[in-house]
């Protein structure tokens, strides 16, 4: 989930992680090219699980100690998830609140954000199987109320290339939430403050309306509502017990889990900034950006979205192919030259030191949580942070979780 600020308030608007986040990808530091380099020489296969954790905590803690002031954030989450019976890697650091409270748990609950969209993807994949609809199926088969739209597909609103505009980036939009962000907005009410704007630019803009749109196919399809769906079809099946669509399915307990989200975006109303949001109101991103998960679930959910455990071969293809995010053309995979492609709801990074990678940014109005999904090696790396700021360095986080992993030789490629 893109922050719902105006664009010219923003360092970086896409709701995901385009560079470091692939660990030796794309940093324009060339330290860090040189850091992976050296890691690399360094390698200590024989290194102990627990002086490996030992390293990876430091990473967490040394995070945020130098970014606690510049993110105003209290709390950071690490879980890594190895292939076969390896054991899983689950660690926490900080507190639950910025002036102090309880040390965060590793089992933390947190606003995953856009990692939602390969959820909502991954459903109408799954109608398309089965035959109820197909993802080239123009929207005014499904959603004649918007006619301006009527001829852009199913397709073109899961790989970002609709042109429609970014609800989140309109000013109505952002003093609506502002002036109260625990506001209940129905999808249709979300959709409307772009439904009368011209569309945008030819190629691949990031847009948080196509997974709202999205959503509301779904639910016409299937006459059902999009929380209903995705418990049936991904939690239920899935088993993600600590997984919910806030606010219409999780139970109001799981606050007791989440630590305090923090805005702390430039450009919001001075009495918002800093300041903890509601952890559940999260009617305003519905299926764009609306789950809450714990880092043990999202690292399940990841699992099966790549493995292919979701979706019959043909509709896993459709899923992971990409289109520039340069150009906004079909590509048949990332590379050095075109390094950064996006799916339906999933993104593609390619590197000399990683090769390609699957990795994604959700960033609500008080967490950021990234992913990152490394196929030579089958492992998967999830982190959290209790804050939304366009001050964002995580992405140097992931980098150095990717590092001390490669240092430890625990990423063996198969």
């Amino acid at each position: 989930m893109r922050s719902a600020i105006p664009r010219t308030a923003r360092r970086s608007t896409r709701g995901r992680l385009t560079t470091a986040a692939a660990a030796c990808a794309l940093l324009s530091a060339g330290a860090f090219l040189s850091a992976c380099s050296a890691s690399a020489s360094a390698t200590q296969p024989g290194q102990a699980g627990t002086t490996l954790q030992a390293a990876l905590h430091r990473d967490l803690s040394d995070y945020l100690t130098s970014r606690r002031a510049a993110e105003h954030i209290s709390a950071v989450s690490l879980r890594i998830t190895f292939p076969g019976t390896r054991p899983a890697i689950s660690l926490a650091d900080g507190t639950t609140r910025y002036d102090g409270g309880p040390p965060v748990s590793a089992s933390a609950l947190w606003q995953i954000g856009s990692n939602t969209k390969a959820f909502t993807a991954v459903i109408l994949l799954q109608l398309e199987a089965e035959g109820k609809l197909s993802i080239d199926d123009p929207i005014g088969t499904w959603l004649p109320q918007y006619p301006a739209w009527r001829h852009i597909t199913i397709r073109q609103l899961l790989d970002m290339t609709s042109r429609i505009p970014d609800y989140t980036s309109e000013p109505a939009f952002v003093a609506a939430l502002a002036a109260n962000p625990s506001a209940r907005f129905t999808t249709a009410q979300l959709v409307s403050y772009v439904g009368g704007l011209p569309l945008g630019p030819k190629g691949w803009n990031y847009t948080n309306t196509d997974y709202l749109l999205a959503q509301m196919i779904i639910e016409k399809v299937t006459h059902d509502s999009y929380a209903s769906q995705l418990t049936q079809r991904i939690i239920d099946p899935l088993r993600l017990r600590s997984t919910c669509l806030a606010p219409y399915t999780c139970p109001p307990s799981d606050t007791a889990r989440m630590p305090a989200g923090y805005l702390y975006i430039a450009g919001v109303p001075p009495s918002l900034l800093g300041q903890a949001m509601p952890p559940l109101a999260l009617t305003w991103a519905q299926g764009d950006g609306g789950i809450v998960s714990s880092l043990a679930d999202m690292t399940t959910w990841d699992r099966a979205l790549y493995s292919g455990r979701l979706l019959p071969s043909r509709q896993q293809h459709q899923l992971e192919s990409l289109v520039s995010e340069a150009t906004g053309q079909p590509i048949a995979r990332t590379t050095l030259a075109d390094p950064a492609g996006y799916g339906l709801g999933v993104q593609q990074v390619t590197s000399q030191q990683t090769g390609p990678i699957w990795d994604y940014k959700g960033q609500s109005w008080g967490n950021r949580v990234v992913h990152l999904y490394l196929p030579r090696s089958g492992t998967i790396i999830a982190l959290a942070v209790n804050s939304a700021t366009n001050n964002d360095d995580i992405a140097d986080l992931a980098a150095s979780v990717y590092q001390t992993l490669q240092k430890a030789g625990a990423l063996h490629t198969g």
